[in-house]
């Protein structure tokens, strides 16, 4: 793996961001609670991103991190399943996916570019 798994690329300092700015970086990462209601997680960072990427590069940014930590949260979850030691392991993701989250959602809400620890960044 490339030194962006371990190391997430630096990100922009001094910008100044309006209230909008860091309410919407802060829903990009709780749509993901409301998406996975339905069982998709990651389509409501997903939605957020689409919507707001080329308005607010914060919001883009977190968009995009909570989509990519989003999608690891779903492989690791899918491959711990298939296994039934692994299946043990499903209450643990969730339980850290819930936490995170919501450390993100505030992190995001204070205009911090908040970096999700253990991501796979599959969208650049």
């Amino acid at each position: 793996m490339g030194s962006e798994f371990l190391n997430p690329p630096p990100v922009p300092a001094g910008e100044p961001l309006s209230a909008d700015d860091r309410t919407w970086g802060m829903l990009a990462h709780l749509s993901s609670l409301i998406a996975s209601l339905i069982g998709l997680p990651f389509l409501g960072p997903l939605i957020v991103w689409i919507l707001k990427k080329d308005q607010s590069a914060f919001v883009g940014d977190q968009a995009k991190e909570a989509l990519n930590f989003q999608i690891a949260v779903m492989i690791v979850s899918l491959i711990c399943s298939i296994t039934c030691v692994g299946l043990l392991l499903v209450p643990v993701i969730a339980i850290a996916d819930l936490i995170l989250t919501i450390m993100a959602a505030m992190e995001a809400n204070k205009g911090v570019y908040y970096r999700y620890p253990y991501s796979i960044r599959l969208i650049k």
